[in-house]
């Protein structure tokens, strides 16, 4: 098969991209940059109907960047709710609300690369949101009352979307996690802002626990808002990659024992969240 150029199709004005190319021309490596600018912009990129396999899937996440060797096997987590396939299906439960990966890491993930595998019967699309479009279109107000605040995030606190009432043990044992403080706008390499919040931001600093509370909640409303969200409607065999560190993610609920797979890989960060 020869190499031909990328076709792009947005999906919505402000996320989501379907891009048109062969295998070949993905796994040389000579679009690479114009597929990381795209993503950048679009926050959420697909390739439908090329069928990859593991090795290309790993192969051509190499183009993009430095893959995490930790993940998974070669490459390939395994992403399923069924405990014989992934023994951590439960903490994966916490896929189901909104987040991005990494929030406690020094340097959190690029971006991810999810292939599905097979799909349940009903249910489990999942949904993207710009945080970059979100801080945006932002009132100037809001940006400079924003500007200088920090929130504490936390594994324990994704666990209460998973677990309500957590016992005191289960409490305990996700205290041992470390907490991070980040900036409620993260500032970019590029010159860009974007906005920080989700599932294990748990308070921010200095205000009282109503106001943080409210604070929190309006803004992951303000990002989940529907002119910036892209919903995916999976196909066996779809190849997407999320920008981690412009958007939010979430799949929408699905039977547990269906059988959902999807097969990750991950680019490991390259900007500090300082």
């Amino acid at each position: 098969m020869g190499i031909m150029a990328l076709k792009i199709i947005n999906k919505t004005p402000h996320i989501g991209s379907e891009i048109d190319a062969d295998i070949d021309t993905l796994l040389s490596g000579s679009e690479s940059q114009n597929i990381r600018n795209i993503l950048e912009q679009r926050g959420v990129i697909y390739f439908r109907g090329l069928d990859f396999n593991d090795q290309q899937q790993v192969a051509f996440a190499k183009t993009l960047g430095q893959t995490v060797a930790s993940e998974g096997e070669d490459g390939i987590y395994k992403i399923s709710l069924d405990e014989a396939v992934n023994a951590r299906a439960k903490y994966l439960q916490g896929s189901l609300f909104w987040h991005f990966d990494g929030s406690l890491q020094p340097y959190p993930n690029l971006a991810a690369l999810l292939r599905a595998i097979q799909l349940s019967d009903s249910g489990g699309q999942t949904e993207f949101c710009n945080t970059y479009s979100a801080y945006e279109q932002l009132s100037d107000q809001d940006k400079r009352n924003l500007e200088h605040l920090r929130v504490v995030h936390s594994a324990e606190r994704s666990q209460y979307y998973v677990t309500p009432e957590m016992s005191y043990e289960e409490v305990k044992l996700w205290q041992q996690s470390p907490t991070k403080s980040c900036p409620l706008v993260w500032r970019h390499k590029s010159g860009r802002k974007s906005l920080l919040v989700g599932a294990t931001a748990d308070y921010v600093e200095g205000f009282g626990v109503e106001e943080s509370r409210a604070l929190l909640a309006r803004l992951r409303d303000w990002c989940t808002q529907e002119k910036f969200v892209y919903r995916h409607e999976w196909q066996r065999g779809d190849l997407l990659i999320w920008s981690n560190t412009g958007t939010l993610h979430r799949a929408l609920p699905y039977e547990m024992g269906s059988g959902r797979l999807m097969h990750r890989t991950i680019l490991a960060g390259e900007e500090a969240l300082l």
